[in-house]
């Protein structure tokens, strides 16, 4: 089995797969300082938990965009799970070649989420991550990876807008009733909801119209991009797990 692990901003998104298949999924924050034994024993003690045994595990890769945690996290997976991960880094294989001006820049994330988009629907297309950030990256015809767009998450604009306004609550962000909001609560669903809708309209078209991929696929992944594909027909499909399966292709291309 393949454990496969994405570190985020705020959470580490775990994943076990046997084969092809996706057997279980399940979470951590990635906001909260942990020891390498820390980590083995939480992951060991998950695995158990949902019924796979740590000895089947039999490989590991990790893309990470939080440098801080990747000592203790390594080596807690070397210590307790008995397997070296691959890490997901410059010169590592992937099938995607970088075409930006600093290819170094692009996070592992975008990367492996380009892989996977690829890797399922072909190119042109377009892979929408609504994360920490809401990023929108384009991967060409030949899976060239050719550009890159980051704005601010629905959720960290959410945080922005109710931390910087005393009297503005912290809300659940859902899509209300009626953009005609009449109380404060919808009033601040309504501008985060929609204008993430609106925002993600706007890129998308100006991408497909200055790359001239016109029938670029559209894909989306992320927490809250399931709120997002349900209330546009510019997103053609949402994945879930569009990482992890990143991961495991990137596996498939390294292993030895």
């Amino acid at each position: 089995m393949l454990l496969a692990v994405d570190v985020g901003n705020t959470n580490i998104t775990l994943g076990v797969y046997k084969g092809e298949e996706l057997i279980g999924t399940f979470r951590m924050t990635s906001k909260q300082s942990r020891t390498s034994d820390e980590y083995g024993i939480v992951i060991c003690e998950i695995l158990e938990r949902r019924g796979i045994p740590v000895k089947n595990i039999e490989a590991a890769i990790i893309a990470s965009v939080v440098p801080d945690v990747m000592y203790s996290l390594t080596n807690g997976i070397v210590k307790y799970l008995d397997v070296t991960p691959i890490i997901v880094s410059a010169g590592i294989k992937t099938g995607i070649k970088i075409v930006t001006e600093n290819p170094k820049e692009i996070g592992p994330d975008r990367i492996v989420d380009a892989v996977a988009a690829y890797g399922k629907y072909g190119g042109p297309v377009i892979v929408l991550d609504f994360g920490t950030a809401t990023t929108y990256d384009l991967v060409g015809v030949n899976g060239t990876f050719e550009a890159g767009i980051t704005a601010p998450g629905i959720e960290t604009s959410g945080r922005s807008l109710w931390g910087g306004a005393a009297m503005l609550p912290a809300i659940e962000i859902k899509k209300p009733k009626s953009i005609l909001a009449k109380e404060t609560i919808s009033s601040m669903q309504a501008g985060l909801v929609y204008g993430a809708i609106g925002q993600t309209e706007y890129i998308v078209e100006k991408i497909k119209e200055e790359s001239g991929y016109d029938d670029a696929i559209v894909v989306a992944t992320g927490g809250l991009g399931r709120i997002i594909a349900n209330e546009t027909d510019i997103i053609d499909k949402y994945e879930a797990d569009l990482t992890l399966e990143g991961l495991r292709l990137i596996y498939e291309k390294n292993k030895k």
